[in-house]
């Protein structure tokens, strides 16, 4: 089995060990049968907030989490309906409809607590339990986009780390998405959209040191939606809450001090997948922020191959970022 790569920064902007939040979708579960396996697994105890979620308690790193992805469902399975009034039953029926429809599209999703990075192995074991219970994965289907996420906590608050962190993202992002080998569905859905090109260029200038506001302002201004590989909103809202809600109110920002990576697909029904490949990956996005000179020598060369179009006809970035770019660790 490959094993989990160990990231450059071990403790968070707080000085503490760093944690990562994972997050699942699937089906071929409903919401109690796979509350169940997560349950079982990590004995903890099951309690239903409303009819599509499950909230896990009993756990030293805190609750995991089971709910249908749909605010909707949500919203309304929190609700009680009079069966004893013809609009209570007529609400209720419209309400089974939509569920019963909404199984075949809408994802389950798991989401773990921010746990700690030596935990991850853990979680290796859950994917085996859930797909050996009958989880399903994105290529199960050609209507599944489902995906896995990861919400690993921030090393620094720093703008000049942060800026790498995104720098790197940027050279790499066109491997990593080889990489991904994501669905089809997934990739002409806005969920996992590339970074606009004039904002890459503009990150990617060598002059290019923001400070903290200004690295939001730009992010902002060319990003004012959470519909990118690399979600920021959620880190930016927690750094500077009101300067992000000046821009967008999604109700679905959830402020956190964790960098969301949100670009590969979730294929647990897979025998042999897992969270290793996309994780160590990922990794590699963090190599080479921590890495100061090769990041200016990748940025560099992949400005190079953006600007010139000859390059870009001929060149073949992904594989020069695999010759040249990534870690020794490797």
């Amino acid at each position: 089995m490959m094993q989990l790569a160990q990231a450059p920064w071990s403790l968070n902007a707080d000085g503490e060990p760093r944690r990562i939040g994972v997050e699942l979708e699937m089906s071929g579960l409903d919401i109690d049968a796979c509350a169940a396996v997560v349950a079982q697994y990590f004995n903890l105890e099951i309690s239903a907030p409303s009819r599509y979620e499950r909230q896990l308690t009993g756990g030293e790193h805190g609750p995991w989490k089971i709910e249908l992805d749909s605010r909707w469902l949500k919203k309304i399975g929190r609700t009680k309906h009079d069966l004893d009034t013809f609009a209570g039953r007529l609400g209720q029926s419209a309400e089974e409809i939509v569920a019963r429809v909404s199984s075949n599209v809408v994802p389950l999703e798991v989401v773990s607590p921010p746990l700690p990075l030596l935990e991850l192995g853990r979680v290796e074991g859950l994917i085996q339990q859930l797909r050996n219970a009958g989880a399903k994965g994105t290529s199960d289907s050609v209507v599944n986009a489902f995906g896995m996420q990861f919400n690993p906590d921030i090393p620094s608050r720093d703008p000049a780390v942060l800026t790498a962190c995104l720098q790197a993202f940027l050279c790499l992002y066109e491997w990593l998405l080889l990489r991904a080998d994501i669905d089809l569905l997934r990739r002409v859905s806005p969920y996992v959209d590339p970074f606009p090109r004039p904002y890459v260029l503009h990150v990617l200038d060598e002059h290019y040191t923001p400070n903290l506001a200004t690295l939001i302002d730009d992010y902002l201004l060319y990003n004012p939606t959470r519909n990118r590989a690399l979600d920021l909103l959620p880190l930016f809202a927690h750094l500077d809450p009101e300067r992000v809600a000046r821009v967008t109110d999604d109700p679905l920002i959830k402020p956190r001090p964790t960098f969301h990576y949100r670009l590969p697909d979730c294929e647990i029904h897979l025998p042999g997948w897992g969270l290793q490949a996309a994780w160590n990956d990922w990794v590699e996005v963090e190599r080479l922020a921590a890495d100061h000179l090769r990041l200016a020598g990748c940025r560099a060369a992949y400005l190079d191959h953006l600007t010139h179009p000859l390059e870009r006809l001929v060149g073949d970035w992904p594989q020069e970022v695999a010759a040249r770019w990534l870690s020794q660790e490797r």
